[in-house]
């Protein structure tokens, strides 16, 4: 079937999901081909895809001109024919000889692991700043294959269904490509530059922060959404949220503790979305901690903190204290957590019954009281503003009002102890 035809079936059932056949290739028997095929399976469903087969193929090395050999191609060309299925999803990112060549095998619309992924992020962006980011990573990715491309470019949409740049002369023209890139690429470093401020601020209020990181759909919205009472999407799917969200987490005393949710990682991710979502991401750098939550009832549980780990070490994060919080323990049978070396502490819950919160919630405390010490000190009347920054972020443990002034018995965290008495001795 022609891109053309494609396009015309669209048009004429514009309800109707498109039909793909899951194409991979594995090149040894320590690979998760399998499992990685599962997966995709999963992202062309979060794409509003119907899988109509899978096609795995053993060789030593991917084929350069078409990905798989000529025998895997004769069976997806009859399990198309057989199936209504309009395209192709391949398990890797494709090379431009590889797509020009799978389709001018098949004719078929071909689609690469990296284009559906990018698909899913263009679904789920809801801010300016996401928007940004998927259009900035699309555009790299066509840029790479606009010789590959050639009459596939005449399609509705990049990838499944019709969302992305779609039919823009932005896509068939370099030039035009690089300008907009360097467009976005100046936006988003306005972003950046608004982020660090707020950062800053952050940073100078001395609040504790924790990035909330994991596997994608590993719980980690539904937990930010338990400990903190907000309010972020959180659905059974993959990248259900992008953008990161913030917020507080009261404790008992007054302390507070600020949360940042991040999207999430997977195996096989485009080295796009990491470039484009730099900015995002580097909220675990500047935390404080990291707060990774792992699928415990997920049978590729060992597989997916690996994951998460060399992400991490990707994007220069490996010196950061790790609470490993194995989620939806509600899901599985028995009270033996997975180890995890990485960690200083492991902690098991369910973020959906609420099952081990009060005990994660504990330790959090005890995290947070580590990183405080005790200040002892009198302020004058006229600095009693400089008090409440220690209530807010510390915890008072005796407060008297004397003729002199208000003495102040409390445990505030370190870089607030330090400023305090910098401060006090600049007055004196």
């Amino acid at each position: 079937m022609t891109d053309g035809q494609g396009k015309e079936e669209q048009k004429g059932n514009p309800g109707q999901a498109e039909k793909v056949i899951l194409v991979g290739v594995s090149t040894g028997e320590q690979d998760d081909a399998e499992e990685s095929l599962e997966e995709l399976e999963e992202l062309a469903a979060t794409a509003g895809a119907l899988v109509a087969g899978r096609i795995l193929q053993k060789r030593e090395a991917v084929h350069p001109g078409t990905y798989i050999g000529r025998g895997k191609i004769q069976e997806v060309l009859e399990l198309a024919a057989s199936s209504g299925a309009a395209g192709i999803l391949c398990d890797d990112e494709l090379t431009p000889a590889q797509l020009r060549g799978l389709e001018q095998e098949t004719q078929l619309k071909v689609m690469d692991r990296t284009l559906v992924i990018l698909d899913i992020f263009a679904k789920h962006a809801v801010t300016s700043e996401g928007k940004l980011q998927v259009e900035l990573a699309q555009l790299r990715y066509r840029l790479a294959r606009l010789v590959g491309l050639r009459s596939s470019l005449s399609r509705l949409g990049g990838g499944i269904g019709t969302r992305g740049p779609g039919e823009k002369k932005l896509e068939t023209d370099r030039r035009l490509i690089k300008s907009r890139i360097a467009r976005l690429n100046r936006d988003l470093k306005e972003i950046e530059v608004h982020r660090q401020v707020a950062r800053k601020k952050r940073m100078g209020r001395a609040a504790v922060t924790a990035a909330i990181v994991g596997y994608t759909n590993a719980g980690k919205s539904t937990l930010l959404n338990t400990l903190t009472g907000a309010s972020v999407l959180s659905e059974d799917q993959l990248f259900a949220t992008l953008d990161p969200t913030t917020r507080r987490m009261e404790f008992s005393g007054g302390r507070e503790l600020l949360l940042t949710d991040t999207v999430g990682f997977i195996r096989k991710l485009p080295h796009h979305l990491v470039e484009a979502f730099q900015g995002t991401l580097e909220e675990a750098k500047y935390a404080d901690f990291i707060l990774h939550v792992a699928d415990v009832s997920s049978p590729q549980l060992e597989k997916q903190m690996y994951i998460v780990y060399e992400t991490l070490q990707r994007l220069g994060i490996s010196d950061k204290m790790v609470i490993t919080v194995f989620n939806k323990c509600d899901c599985v049978s028995g009270t033996v957590l997975p180890r995890d070396f990485r960690a200083e502490y492991t902690i098991g819950i369910s973020a959906l019954t609420g099952q081990g919160i009060p005990e994660l919630k504990k330790l959090l405390e005890e995290v947070l009281k580590e990183r405080q010490v005790l200040l002892e000190r009198l302020y004058p009347y006229a600095q009693a503003g400089d008090i409440q920054p220690l209530r807010r972020y510390g915890q008072i443990l005796e407060e008297e009002y004397r003729a002199e002034g208000i003495f102040i018995r409390a445990y505030v965290p370190r870089e607030m102890a330090w400023d305090t008495e910098r401060i006090g001795e600049a007055n004196d």
